[in-house]
């Protein structure tokens, strides 16, 4: 059974830094961060694959990274200069193939997840 498990949540003013990781048990090539605030649509995030090649939402460019520690088995997302906005759940997820470019942000490709990590941000 594949197990993903997410930390670093929390609650932070805007304009602050948090740092989230994702702990897989098995090694699969594509993964994501996806979020989810209050009345909303849960949404892709940024994706890394295998590879280690990375795409982004518009709304996070430049201020989130995401990346992977291959020997270790962990993802994680560096959240720089949040906003209010990005107050949601966050999930990480994960699938043995490789997605298409195209498809590597969509909820529906992804088989496993984690069980989320809330963050908060004020203003």
């Amino acid at each position: 059974q594949v197990q993903l498990v997410e930390s670093g949540g929390g609650s932070v003013q805007a304009g602050g830094s948090l740092k989230l990781s994702c702990t897989l048990s098995k090694v699969l090539y594509s993964k994501a961060w996806f979020r989810e605030g209050p009345g909303k649509e849960r949404e892709g995030v940024a994706s890394i694959d295998g590879h280690g090649r990375t795409n982004y939402t518009e709304s996070v460019k430049g201020r989130f990274t995401i990346s992977q520690d291959n020997v270790k088995n962990i993802m994680y997302l560096e959240m720089n200069d949040l906003k209010p906005e990005d107050s949601a759940m966050y999930y990480c997820a994960a699938r043995a193939i490789n997605l298409d470019f195209d498809r590597r942000l969509a909820r529906n490709e992804y088989v496993f997840w984690g069980q989320g990590t809330q963050v908060t941000i004020s203003s």
